[in-house]
């Protein structure tokens, strides 16, 4: 299996399929990430959003993954990190090398890894951050949107660094959907949270998806709960794509089970550098 874009007629994990599209929303073209300088990170990545979809970006940490949702955030520059090779383009237009509001403007907004929340403002003021570029009007309509899939946040009325982990995953989610974003880029929504907040951020992503079309590109270690809300999936190891495939390729596919959906953290510790040696001599 290549390292092609998703077949844009396949069906989610439930529903209708939805219309094949003339091109995807998303399209990374052979891109290599450079650090500093000096330090390559993505070599020569390539993969394909479908409008209306959510797709999954698997892989063990330093893959390349976060690193990915920066390039096409425009968030790179903040660490000394550039495009050095291939494209970026957003419905059509290339992004590589505009700025994140730019980026943002066009309609592609990015959840970040460990919330990122401003733990002195009150989750209103939160919301309204995301909706910069929004009217006031907007803002106020949108904000009573997001107390619908959010009602705990409605509740909570003091600062925002009081509010519990899954509290704060969600208001970094419901900030998202206050820019109106045509893609959301979540990265690692499940960090740090029980299974049972897990379940529910997971389901929330769905009815994202579902409800408001909005499209998804998933970072996730936690590859079963993310094959199980994605439609297609790839599969990242030192910065390029190593396999991809529709969600229930990869969930039944030996590797993937091997390296990603068995054991969760339940074998030995003596064998997890054979398994990471296993890994990087099957697909490197």
């Amino acid at each position: 299996m290549s390292a092609t874009a998703p077949d844009a007629a396949a069906a989610p994990p439930s529903g209708a399929p939805r219309p094949a599209a003339a091109e995807p929303l998303l399209a990374v073209n052979n891109i290599e990430v450079v650090y500093n300088d000096v330090i390559l990170v993505l070599r020569g990545l390539s993969l394909a959003v479908p409008q209306g979809e959510i797709v999954a970006l698997l892989g063990a940490n330093g893959a390349g993954k976060s690193t990915t949702l920066k390039a096409i955030s425009g968030l790179l520059r903040t660490e000394e990190g550039e495009v050095t090779r291939g494209d970026i383009r957003f419905a059509g237009e290339r992004i590589d090398g505009a700025e994140p509001h730019e980026i943002v403007r066009k309609g592609i907004f990015q959840v970040m890894e460990g919330r990122r929340i401003v733990a002195d403002m009150t989750p209103v003021e939160n919301l309204r951050l995301g909706a910069f570029t929004r009217s006031d009007a907007e803002v106020r309509r949108d904000i009573e949107m997001v107390f619908e899939y959010f009602p705990r946040l409605k509740e909570r009325t003091g600062l925002a660094g009081y509010l519990s982990g899954g509290e704060q995953q969600m208001l970094a989610i419901g900030r998202a959907l206050m820019a109106r974003p045509k893609l959301i880029l979540m990265d690692e929504p499940s960090m740090g949270l029980s299974p049972l907040l897990v379940k529910e951020v997971f389901g929330i992503i769905r009815r994202l998806n579902r409800e408001l079309g909005i499209t998804i590109l998933l970072v996730e270690q936690n590859a079963r709960m993310a094959l199980s809300v994605a439609g297609y999936g790839y599969v990242m190891e030192q910065g390029k794509v190593v396999l991809d495939g529709t969600a229930e390729q990869l969930a039944n596919n030996e590797d993937v089970k091997e390296f990603y959906l068995g054991g969760h953290g339940a074998e030995r510790k003596s064998f997890r550098n054979l398994k990471s040696y296993k890994r990087r001599k099957r697909w490197l």
